[in-house]
């Protein structure tokens, strides 16, 4: 059985992350997918606003369970026995900064492998920060995250 790890910020989760992770849940036996809680980060949603919106939309993708965690996320990896990595990458900067990573962690857990998953062509101009910013100007969302997001955003920014 070859468990995954799908780790990220998710601050707001999109369609673009949602497909990864059903595109994952086809590839391997289970996918963790991980909020990762980061104190110096500055996050629009809690860490469990963005569990919640996860949870919600993978409901029905039996094998995809959905945690928050803080660390590193090799030491997660080797904790709930994952083997791999998987990490999505929309452009040519992405995946330079995805392979300095992949390359950090395989030295601190050289048992555990990072897969890159590119991202399908739809989803490539789609990236949490623009979609805040986006949504804050007033701009349609609908196409670039579940309703669920779409909703809590337009939410949280009316009480700006």
């Amino acid at each position: 059985m070859v468990k995954a790890v799908f780790a990220g910020t998710f601050d707001p989760p999109t369609n673009g992350h949602l497909d990864i992770i059903q595109r994952a849940s086809n590839l391997f036996d289970s996918v963790d997918v991980v909020v990762s809680v980061n104190p110096d980060k500055k996050c629009m949603f809690t860490a469990e606003e963005r569990v919640g919106f996860i949870k919600e939309f993978t409901k029905d993708i039996k094998n995809v369970t959905v945690h928050a965690f803080t660390g590193l996320i090799v030491n997660y990896a080797k904790e709930a026995g994952a083997k791999v990595l998987v990490r999505g990458v929309r452009t040519s900067n992405d995946f330079a900064y995805e392979y300095e990573l992949a390359q950090m962690n395989q030295n601190l857990n050289p048992d555990i492998e990072t897969i890159f998953l590119q991202s399908r062509e739809k989803y490539t101009i789609v990236k949490s920060s623009s979609i805040k910013q986006l949504a804050a100007f007033g701009g349609d969302i609908t196409r670039m995250v579940p309703k669920v997001v779409s909703d809590a955003l337009a939410k949280k920014l009316s009480c700006k």
